[in-house]
Formats: C-alpha cells, sequence, structure tokens
C-alpha cells in the first residue's frame, strides 16, 4: 500500500483519512472488503496524525489477499513513517506553489 500525507498550515480542520481502492483489487465485494479492513486499521491511528493532516491510502493488487492483520500492520508502518517525513520535513522539500503544506509519501510495496 501506498500513504500520502499533506500537512497544511492554514486549515484548522481534525486528521482525516481516505482510501483509494481500485478495480485492479477485484470485484466490488472483495474491493469493499479491503476497505472495511484499511477504515478499522486506520481508525486507532487517526488521533496520532499531526492536526490538519489529509491521508490518503491506496491499496495495491495483493491487499485483497493480505489478512486484517497484514493490513493493519503495513498501514501501522505506512503512516508512522509518513507522519515522521511530514513533521522532520526540512524547508527545501516544501512545495513552491502559493499553499503552505508539506506533502510526503510512504509506502510499503
Amino acid at each position: 500500500m501506498v500513504v500520502h500525507l499533506l500537512v497544511t498550515e492554514e486549515d484548522s480542520e481534525p486528521p482525516q483519512v481516505g482510501f483509494v481502492v481500485s478495480k485492479a483489487i477485484g470485484n466490488a465485494v472483495q474491493r469493499n472488503i479491503v476497505k472495511r479492513r484499511l477504515r478499522a486499521a486506520a481508525a486507532p491511528h487517526v488521533a496520532g496524525l499531526p492536526p490538519r493532516a489529509r491521508a490518503v491510502v491506496r491499496a495495491l493488487p495483493a491487499a485483497s489477499k493480505a489478512s486484517y492483520a497484514d493490513l493493519a500492520g503495513d498501514l501501522a508502518s505506512c503512516l508512522t513513517r509518513a507522519v515522521a517525513r511530514a513533521t522532520a520535513a526540512p524547508e527545501a522539500t516544501r512545495p513552491t506553489s502559493g499553499n503552505d503544506a508539506r506533502r510526503v509519501t510512504g509506502g510499503v510495496r
């Protein structure tokens, strides 16, 4: 899976997590199972995300065959790495666009 994390300094909203589960995962039943498992695995980690953080979790095709424990472990690892990169990102890696945001990506394949 791949996790993209965006931390803005303009908003004052609580952290949010979204999921992308494509048709490459399988049929609708398989995709919904993966989404439910990811949602349940992400729930305890939302409080650990920085304020104003938005995380997008993209499931890879192998997620359809992974157990809940495997998905939860991979997600925890990816989120931990993405948060560490977001909070320790040097000023040079910030986007040069008008919005003041930090984009980081962490993934396990």
